[in-house]
């Protein structure tokens, strides 16, 4: 008998049939958590739902970064393996070369404004938010550290000679934002300019002859401040001083003479407006209608177009204009969506931004002005899905409980594959300084295409894009009103007859799992589950416990804890204490280093739920921050959440 005939005899003497037993079935195989991730009350995630769903968690995206100074190259953000790392495409269309390998994701990827021999580019660590600073050279691919590698680094600004980067840091004392200045080829020259208090500076710019730093001090979303700051010296000038009116600056760039500044601004206005502001005698002159925000601009190497993108109702429309005339010049016919990051070639010809759409996810594009040719540098990966397949978004508006009109998003199932009421998902958008968009929803395109589950994006009161007023709405002791804006969705959901009011869930990250946790106890017998994704379940432990560098700008919002009377408020309408009325399943997700709502927020709602008795699943990831960054997070995230729809949702 040959061996493998003994094995096989050997093997079939010892099967349960032969010894006169009955073979269990087998477990079907399943999806192991990694050690990274703690997971309570989750079941197992079958193997054969990964299967099921594999071509929606492959999908990619990417961002323009920025362009080469003197060649049509650009590097741009995406992913190949775990998390974002910068790439070099050197023509439309063309190979996406990876510059960056590294476990944590790469952002904010510049060129050297010279030269481009190198580039800036920042990273933390498990999504600490703790920002370092690094130099990548393309001569020998070396990289390094510009910063002390313990403090948080923002805003890195290349100076025009491409010699120095301003910064900001909280090296000093770990919550205040101190601007230093550092030469690009020699860490040990760093120091500081500029010594603040508080922890929303940042570089906004350099003057064209680097002797200059424009500074941004953010108090708030409604109000900012702007400082002239001598590099050498340190000495600052008010640009902005503290008036009747409250005023918010988003963007502050120098005139190509220095001159002046274009900034965004709602100086009198309830929209963030395109203005020019002359240095000498602080006058601000207007050039775009006060209709609608100013989310990006960027003006052209010789200083005589500006490029700029519109907030219109959510969609991002790009925009040109000719500085010498103030008319508006062609620019780029573009489809419904959302765009951001408008940046001009050196050669003053051309623009490039980044384009998503409800059918496509973000890609990299360029428009060139003489030619009025539009060119997509990147074609992300569907996971080979047809994107013909993928819901056009809707614009809806309902009436709220005081007659506003809250207006969102509304993304349908096909009909003649899901006829009928279909049940329906609110996600809530984080901030809340937040918008919804008509954008590429990634992964949550599955619970259309494939579960017949309608999507429902809203912009409450308190989202920008509305004015000013609007964000306004939610602050301190008038939270309330958002709660209601969505109770009056679940009664406008009521009044269609292509949406099931009886079957609800609500998700959120976030300011948005804030609302999941409020929603889901005052409205608790309108629902039928939630999912919370790093959401305040307290605004008194929240401030207490958040970062300090950001605690201040965070009370502007939600109101100071410190305040007996707002305090007593928001214990009264924490979710953490109106557990008892949460009776819905709950799903809470969490980052293990979030340093914005620290883990503590959800351990202590989780404990409270699970002393109600309500059902209630948790997952938090070791190695991740505020939400999930890594490939592999997400899809265990992706397959959880699909788990606990199909349970509590579509039952």
């Amino acid at each position: 008998m040959s061996l493998r005939m003994r094995v096989f005899a050997v093997a079939l003497a010892l099967s349960p049939a032969a010894l006169g037993q009955t073979a269990a079935p087998a477990e079907p195989p399943t999806i192991k958590p990694g050690d990274n991730l703690v997971v309570e009350g989750v079941p197992p995630v079958p193997a054969t739902l990964a299967d099921d769903v594999w071509r929606y968690t492959e999908f990619r995206s990417a961002a323009f970064s920025s362009w080469h100074p003197t060649r049509r190259e650009m590097l741009i953000s995406t992913r190949f393996g775990n998390t974002n790392q910068a790439h070099l495409v050197k023509t439309p269309g063309g190979a996406r070369t990876q510059m960056t390998f590294f476990p944590e994701r790469v952002a904010g990827a510049r060129f050297e404004p010279k030269t481009g021999d190198s580039f800036l580019f920042s990273k933390d660590i498990g999504g600490n938010e703790f920002f370092q600073i690094y130099r990548y050279d393309f001569a020998d691919g070396s990289v390094t550290l510009l910063t002390d590698g313990k403090s948080r680094n923002t805003g890195a600004k290349w100076s025009p000679d491409g010699r120095w980067i301003a910064y900001g840091s909280t090296r000093r004392t770990g919550n205040d934002v101190d601007i230093y200045v550092v030469a690009a080829k020699d860490p040990k020259s760093e120091r500081r300019v500029l010594e603040n208090s508080g922890g929303g500076w940042e570089v906004a710019d350099w003057s064209p002859d680097g002797t200059k730093l424009v500074v941004a001090e953010g108090i708030s979303i409604n109000e900012t401040y702007l400082w002239l700051v001598d590099v050498a010296t340190g000495a600052k000038t008010a640009l902005t001083t503290k008036g009747k009116e409250t005023v918010a600056y988003g963007i502050a760039l120098f005139a190509r003479d220095g001159k002046g500044l274009y900034v965004t601004t709602d100086a009198g206005s309830e929209f963030k407006r395109l203005a020019y502001m002359d240095l000498a005698t602080k006058k601000t002159d207007f050039l775009t209608p006060d209709t609608a925000d100013i989310d990006d601009i960027d003006l052209s190497d010789d200083g005589t177009k500006i490029a700029y993108i519109t907030n219109e109702k959510g969609v991002g429309v790009v925009r040109l204009m000719d500085l010498t005339t103030r008319r508006e010049l062609p620019g780029p016919k573009l489809p419904i969506g959302v765009a951001a990051g408008v940046s001009w070639h050196k050669d003053g010809g051309m623009i490039a931004f980044t384009l998503g759409t409800p059918r496509s996810n973000d890609d990299a594009y360029s428009f060139d002005l003489k030619s009025g040719k539009l060119e997509r540098w990147t074609t992300s990966e569907l996971g080979g899905l047809n994107p013909e397949t993928f819901a056009e978004a809707e614009l809806v508006s309902w009436k709220s409980f005081d007659g506003r009109e809250i207006s969102g998003f509304l993304y349908k199932p096909n009909a003649s594959k899901y006829p009928g009421k279909r049940p329906v998902v609110i996600d809530i958008h984080g901030g809340p300084e937040g918008q919804s968009n008509p954008e590429f929803i990634g992964r949550n395109n599955y619970f259309l295409n494939e579960l017949g589950v309608a999507m429902m994006y809203p912009n409450v009161r308190g989202s920008t894009g509305y004015g000013k007023t609007f964000s306004k709405l939610d602050n301190g002791l008038l939270r309330e009103g958002t709660y209601k804006d969505i109770g009056a969705l679940l009664d406008w959901i009521g009044t269609r007859p292509d949406l099931d009011a009886s079957r609800v869930m609500i998700q959120g990250g976030s300011y948005g799992g804030h609302m999941t946790l409020a929603v889901a106890y005052v409205y608790s017998d309108r629902i039928r589950c939630a999912i919370d994704v790093v959401g305040p379940s307290n605004f008194v432990t929240f401030l207490q416990n958040t970062s300090g560098y950001r605690r201040d700008l965070r009370r502007v919002e939600y109101g100071d804890e410190r305040d007996p009377k707002t305090r007593a408020f928001l214990e009264k309408t924490a979710p953490l204490n109106n557990t008892e009325k949460i009776r819905k399943p709950l799903f809470i997700m969490q980052g293990g280093n979030d340093p914005r709502v620290p883990r503590s927020e959800s351990e202590q709602m989780l404990q409270k739920i699970r002393a109600v008795g309500t059902p209630v699943w948790y997952l938090m990831a070791k190695d991740e921050g505020h939400g999930f960054a890594k490939k592999n997070n997400r899809d265990f995230a992706f397959y959880s959440a699909i788990l606990f729809m199909k349970e509590f949702l579509l039952k």
